[in-house]
């Protein structure tokens, strides 16, 4: 019985603290908690958007980066010797079979001694 006593005189504690003038008092405490839930939440929505725009940045990098490469090696081999004479040959040009040559500024030099 002592049991049941306890438990009738909890009850009635418990009544007695959640009055409607308790709630009443309270209600901007509760609601500073309701914003605090929101911004929570926010936050985690935001973190995660954010966390997708910058995988997405990541893989816009790297295949920008593929591309760099390739376009590099390509123009790498393009400028090859080899290759610039067969892109030339449609037009007539041809590769110098002799050194180019020197022209001396041979008067130039006997004057001013």
């Amino acid at each position: 019985m002592s049991e049941e006593n306890e438990n009738k005189e909890l009850k009635n504690e418990l009544k007695q603290r959640f009055t409607h003038r308790w709630m009443v008092k309270n209600v901007p405490f509760f609601l500073f908690l309701a914003l605090l839930a929101i911004i929570y939440i926010y936050n985690g929505h935001y973190g995660d958007k954010s966390i997708r725009n910058i995988n997405k940045a990541q893989n816009q990098l790297k295949e920008l980066q593929f591309e760099y490469k390739t376009l590099k090696s390509e123009v790498m081999f393009r400028s090859k010797e080899s290759e610039l004479a067969k892109a030339l040959q449609p037009f007539g040009l041809k590769e110098m079979t002799a050194p180019p040559l020197v022209l001396n500024d041979s008067v130039d030099t006997k004057t001013k001694n």
